[in-house]
């Protein structure tokens, strides 16, 4: 029996969704690797944090694609520590400047990405929630239904 549940949060609006999030884990994770390699010294904490986000954004697009209980949990976790950075680096680099002499994926809470940072953990969110109303009760088979001949109609 598969643990994936009835809805899927790869089908439908979540195939979008992975696709964002892939996107977004490309961009970050390639900004990152520049800015680090190639002038680490002018802002280590943000180009760390880019590097930071790169990798949360991996972990929520493998997470959803795979859609699984614990695949689920996976991407709430990373849909929630992204919305948390998001608000935390946002404010921080609105409220301190000089402390993100360079922008980060998150600063001013994704200003520079059209503002989708902040967006796509809501969003991811509400889509993780919205797939698991849809789960029915988990059910472990039975000795009946593994044994051999199960589901066999003789009378």
């Amino acid at each position: 029996m598969s643990d994936r549940p009835a809805t899927s949060t790869r089908s439908g609006p979540g195939r979008l969704l992975v696709a964002v999030y892939a996107l977004f884990a490309l961009a970050a994770g390639a900004r990152a690797g520049v800015q680090i390699g190639t002038q680490f010294s002018e802002a280590p904490v943000a180009y760390l944090l880019s590097a930071v986000a790169a990798v949360i954004y991996v972990l929520a697009t493998v997470a959803l694609a795979f859609g699984g209980r614990t695949s689920r949990r996976i991407a709430v976790a990373a849909c929630s520590v992204e919305l948390l950075g998001v608000l935390v680096v946002g404010t921080l680099s609105l409220a301190d400047a000089s402390a993100f002499p360079d922008a980060t994926v998150w600063s001013g809470f994704g200003r520079g990405y059209g503002y989708v940072p902040l967006v796509l953990p809501v969003i991811g969110l509400v889509w993780l929630w919205r797939t698991s109303r849809t789960d029915g009760p988990a059910v472990a088979p039975t000795a009946e239904d593994t044994s051999p001949g199960a589901g066999s109609t003789t009378a």
